[in-house]
């Protein structure tokens, strides 16, 4: 029993777990930024070429 406590104590001591948890939240943000960046850019590039294009036709 007591060792399975010690081990326990380490794992709640362990800056390993709530370590690798920040950088899955972190890399879901960045994620999500992209995502919008990406989308906006997109959106704003349609808009470009309907405008040339309706300027050609």
């Amino acid at each position: 029993m007591r060792k399975f406590l010690d081990s326990v104590k380490r794992f709640v001591a362990s800056e390993d777990g709530p370590t690798a948890v920040e950088y899955a939240v972190m890399l879901a943000l960045i994620i999500v930024v992209c995502i919008a960046v990406i989308t906006q850019v997109g959106t704003s590039a349609s808009n470009t070429f309907n405008t040339v294009n309706g300027a050609l036709s």
